[in-house]
């Protein structure tokens, strides 16, 4: 019940029959992961830590809800290696898509050959534990449900990257955004397309300072907050 389908931008993504919705944005899914999460996220975050510290940052932790076809983690390590930055990145995933589908995607142009490469050798087998999949690239894919996830660790960055809540109500209500900050540290980021007030008075009561900040291509808004506590 999945289908290859070419966005605005001439990127592609891919729709799920069964949820009725694309993984990503049909403006352009490119251009969405590098706005929204790539951007308004990874780089936020760092942009505000240098502001702070003065320092440069030389590792981030990334967790994101949602990993879906791969392309926020492949944008992200990417950016990462670039510029020396080691990553530690776990994308959560109940339903993972298959080698072969991910192998479809087109994704390999978005980043380097070597990081592409070793992406698709160890899919399968990231499912089952964390790879260094680069010198400065570590990932994981937890395939469980969201309240099922469970880690000791806090991350600098949190990656919603659910499907709307109006196919997939469960996964923006008060218990999965609750269950999500607690993996959050302190001063770190949460970033998501979407901008509801329900999600708005969640994350504020649990303890984030939230603000609306532009949307991708075809969306007024995404949301933004950071961990105050």
């Amino acid at each position: 019940m999945l289908e290859l389908v070419k966005t605005a931008d001439g990127s592609n993504t891919i729709y799920n029959a069964t949820v009725g919705e694309n993984y990503h944005s049909k403006h352009g899914a490119l251009q969405e992961s590098r706005h929204v999460f790539l951007n308004s996220g990874l780089q936020y975050f760092l942009d505000r830590k240098l502001a702070a510290t003065n320092i440069s940052e030389e590792a981030v932790s990334i967790l994101e809800v949602g990993f879906g076809t791969g392309l926020n983690f492949l944008l992200s390590a990417d950016f990462c290696t670039d510029r020396k930055i080691n990553l530690d990145y776990i994308g959560i995933e109940a339903y993972p898509l298959s080698l072969e589908v991910i192998s479809q995607t087109g994704y390999d142009q978005y980043a380097s050959a070597e990081l592409w490469q070793a992406f698709i050798a160890n899919y399968e087998e990231l499912l089952q534990k964390p790879i260094k999949l680069t010198s400065h690239c570590n990932l994981q894919i937890a395939g469980c449900k969201l309240l099922d996830f469970g880690s000791k660790k806090q991350y600098d960055i949190i990656y919603y990257d659910a499907f709307a809540s109006a196919n997939q109500p469960e996964m923006w209500d008060e218990a999965a955004i609750s269950h999500t900050i607690q993996f959050l540290k302190p001063g770190g980021v949460f970033v998501t397309y979407a901008i509801t007030g329900n999600l708005k008075r969640s994350l504020k009561a649990l303890g984030c300072k939230v603000e609306k900040a532009p949307g991708a291509p075809g969306k007024r808004e995404m949301l933004r907050a950071v961990k105050l506590l």
